[in-house]
């Protein structure tokens, strides 16, 4: 059964502006791991973490690191969840997070879907 769902996507070039202008947002928004990819990949993180926290009901309390967009060895996107996600995410009763990222066109899309 679907718990929750969240999409979000972000303008490439003006989020790429707006980590230029705020010194420590990278910081603030990716884990380290994360922080090593490339802009139109970080936009696609973001958007990622935006779209979780609309799944989950948009909770005020969610810390940026406690979403995680991985890669599989395939390369498969994935989001290992801990702290204040996991625990909204448990709160639903999700037990499955299904993501799929997308970046073309100078856009950044992400679409997460809660299943519990």
């Amino acid at each position: 059964m679907i718990v929750g769902v969240g999409i979000d996507v972000v303008d490439i070039e003006r989020f790429g502006a707006s980590l230029e202008r705020t010194p420590g947002l990278a910081e603030r928004l990716f884990t380290p791991l994360e922080r090593t990819r490339a802009l139109a990949s970080l936009a696609a993180r973001f958007a990622a973490k935006e779209a979780m926290a609309k799944a989950l009901g948009a909770p005020g309390n969610m810390h940026w690191h406690d979403a995680e967009v991985v890669s599989e060895s395939s390369g498969r996107p994935r989001l290992e969840l801990r702290g204040t996600v996991l625990a909204s995410a448990d709160a639903l009763g999700a037990t499955s997070v299904h993501l799929s990222l997308s970046h073309d066109a100078g856009i950044a899309s992400a679409v997460v879907i809660l299943e519990g």
